[in-house]
């Protein structure tokens, strides 16, 4: 697959990294343990510059609300025994990138990573997360942007369950960042998604894959006597998620237990044959019309 051999050329074509500028952002906010995993990893590939959200912000996709306050704030977080200063926003994921961007950043950054997040984004529900939102926004602005996730149980996704171990993640959240900083990916991949396995090594395989058709998640319905009441939506994995499709990115995942990456692009334009989709309505506004 030609992605693929970008990548694998990619490895023996290694940048000078010393002047690299990586902006790092997630959608759980910036006191998660996964953002801080990735620092870590990342540090030893270039200089990581730290914005996130200042709450959680999970399913905010690529969301723009005009309620977000877009407050600045500066910390010094501890990594690596080094005092960083690091920055929270007050907006989505989205937001956060076009401000660190914009205002935070002394210039345009070689590659935004957004990750680690608290479980898996697979199948049709990839335009809900708000991780792989930030790495499109990321990606729309020019830039090469990777999304990271972790396979964790639904319970733990908007925690910060320090008993989730994200260090086989930080791995291939380093490995793809050096890939993505080495070689210039074929024009439509503008995302890698990244879906870890919870029992991945650092030897376990990766995959790429295209996005399972399926939902990987289903909604619940609210429980409340009312609507008068607050009903929050909740989730579950779907009944099949555990039988998908051979050489999708939840197959890859769920099936094989392997790494699944994910070539996205921002042009969500279907992939048919435009005048058979013409042929298709022209056809029923004669019915239509005939009747």
């Amino acid at each position: 697959m030609l992605v693929k051999s970008y990548l694998e050329d990619a490895q023996e074509n290694r940048t000078d990294m010393k002047d690299i500028q990586i902006l790092l952002t997630n959608d759980d906010g910036i006191r998660s343990p996964g953002l801080w995993a990735a620092a870590r990893a990342l540090s030893e590939i270039g200089f990581v510059h730290v914005a996130a959200p200042r709450e959680q912000y999970s399913g905010a996709g690529r969301s723009m609300p005009s309620t977000s306050d877009g407050i600045i704030q500066e910390h010094i977080i501890q990594v690596n025994g080094q005092d960083w200063k690091v920055y929270s926003v007050g907006g989505t994921p989205a937001q956060t990138v076009l401000h660190a961007v914009l205002e935070i950043l002394p210039r345009c950054p070689d590659l935004v990573v957004s990750g680690i997040n608290y479980g898996e984004n697979l199948g049709t529900g990839v335009t809900i997360s708000g991780t792989v939102g930030a790495a499109l926004e990321g990606a729309a602005l020019g830039i090469p942007s990777l999304a990271i996730s972790l396979e964790t149980e639904p319970q733990y996704h908007l925690s910060y369950a320090t008993h989730i171990d994200f260090s086989v993640a930080a791995h291939f959240a380093q490995y793809f960042s050096r890939l993505l900083l080495s070689c210039t990916l074929p024009f439509d991949v503008d995302v890698l998604k990244v879906d870890v396995p919870a029992n991945a090594r650092l030897d376990t395989p990766w995959e790429l894959c295209r996005l399972s058709r399926k939902k990987y998640y289903e909604p619940l319905r609210p429980k409340r006597r009312s609507w008068s009441q607050p009903g929050r939506l909740e989730y579950r994995l779907a009944r099949d998620a555990g039988d998908p499709v051979e050489g999708t990115d939840a197959y890859v995942m769920r099936v094989k237990r392997w790494v699944a990456v994910t070539p996205l692009s921002l042009d969500m334009t279907s992939r048919v044959d435009m005048a058979q989709v013409e042929q298709c309505l022209r056809s029923a506004i004669a019915a239509s019309q005939g009747s």
